[in-house]
């Protein structure tokens, strides 16, 4: 199992990738951000819980999910 930094450098690769200013840049962004700032999976996908917008939080779950399960 990849450890939180990993899927933090894959998220901010993602982000690097997505259109400046696009909803999946910033919930890439934010997913990068998150993984690379918490203890564990389950600390990381609680702070994401937290996240404003509502359409960013729900790409930035979305794409955690993908992630800490691929």
């Amino acid at each position: 199992m990849r450890d939180n930094l990993d899927l933090a450098a894959n998220a901010q690769e993602l982000a690097d990738a997505a259109p400046a200013g696009s909803v999946d840049r910033a919930a890439a962004s934010s997913v990068a951000i998150t993984l690379a700032t918490t203890r564990d999976m389950a600390q990381a996908r609680e702070t994401l819980d937290g996240l404003a917008p509502e359409e960013v939080r729900a790409a930035a779950l979305a794409l955690f999910d993908r992630l800490s399960t691929g």
